[in-house]
């Protein structure tokens, strides 16, 4: 364990946890919502400091990243708990379950990152929620930015915005789940909220991190065209070039409804795309939404099939045909 950051005691050895939005009071031998930041004799404690679940080196087009150093591997650490509950959970194992751990120290994490350099570009903290590792997540990032080892962050950006701040400057990347675009299905489906995940993306872009944005697309819950068409406008209103990933749903956790239609996914995909110039279908098996195009030119960028890729248009970063610029981080 380590003493955690952002808390302040209050009544009778009760702790308020500063770190994300759930705004937990915990009382001594509890935890708040997350299962990890725990009261322990007035103190609070980050109880899964350099405990890892789940560690592989994955593409980064996993995570999902397109516009991020596309055909490289990453390093990809996870630890246990979450500080959200979706009902429709990918790796409720790991997040809302006592999965088995095993230590890996910040400085035994960057060293593997740099024994892996060459192919991969550094270190993803992903899988379970990585912002409910903070200490860690922010001892390793320090390091790894020391040591020349990007740092990427997979999350549902349900944070304050102080320990936000304070972790931007070491981010290179971040992919944020904005899980649907009302309140309503926060509360009902996550029990959180939406306002902190958006203003969580608005900050991240300012600080001029890459960004890419996830929604896993629930049948009938969060796929109608309107919320649809309101998530692209705000994401547009941001900057239209930022990579959207509309992902297929399968039933998971605590959620039995069928997959999401692929003409949903589809539909949803020509929806996004008349405000945003990149948008892509994930987890699912179609010929759209899988490939780059120049927003200018429309020359084929990027070649996807599943997580293999070829750059067929790019030169130094720029579209082959016209010259532009692609919003592509390249090496």
């Amino acid at each position: 364990m380590k003493e955690a950051l952002y808390w302040h005691r209050v009544e009778e050895d009760k702790i308020q946890c500063e770190l994300c939005p759930q705004d937990c009071r915990i009382a001594p031998g509890h935890a708040g919502a997350c299962r990890v930041r725990r009261n322990v004799g007035g103190v609070l404690y980050a109880t899964n400091y350099a405990r890892v679940s789940s560690l592989a080196l994955d593409p980064v087009e996993k995570k999902p990243l397109y516009h991020f150093y596309p055909g490289h591997t990453i390093l990809s650490l996870g630890t246990i708990g979450c500080n959200l509950k979706c009902s429709f959970c990918q790796n409720w194992e790991i997040a809302h379950e006592d999965a088995p751990t095993s230590e890996l120290t910040p400085e035994q994490a960057v060293a593997l990152a740099e024994r892996e350099r060459g192919n991969s570009i550094g270190i993803a903290y992903t899988y379970s929620e990585p912002l409910m590792w903070y200490e860690y997540v922010l001892d390793t990032a320090r390091l790894a930015r020391e040591a020349g080892v990007k740092n990427v962050l997979v999350t549902n950006g349900f944070i304050q915005p102080e320990p936000l701040a304070e972790l931007l400057p070491f981010i290179d990347a971040l992919n944020i789940d904005v899980k649907g675009f009302t309140g309503e299905y926060y509360h009902k489906v996550c029990r959180g909220d939406l306002e902190p995940v958006l203003k969580t993306v608005e900050t991240a872009v300012r600080a001029g991190c890459h960004v890419e944005l996830t929604t896993l697309l629930v049948p009938g819950l969060n796929d109608a065209p309107e919320e649809i068409r309101a998530l692209s406008n705000w994401v547009a209103e941001l900057s239209p070039f930022i990579p959207l990933h509309l992902t297929r749903y399968y039933p998971q956790y605590k959620m039995e409804l069928p997959p999401t239609p692929l003409a949903t996914l589809e539909r949803a995909w020509e929806i996004a795309r008349e405000k945003l110039a990149y948008v892509y279908i994930g987890n699912a098996l179609t010929k759209k939404g899988q490939n780059t195009y120049c927003p200018a030119c429309g020359a084929l960028l990027i070649e996807r099939r599943g997580f293999s890729i070829r750059l067929v248009g790019l030169t130094d970063g720029r579209c082959a045909a016209c010259g532009r610029a692609a919003e592509v981080v390249c090496r």
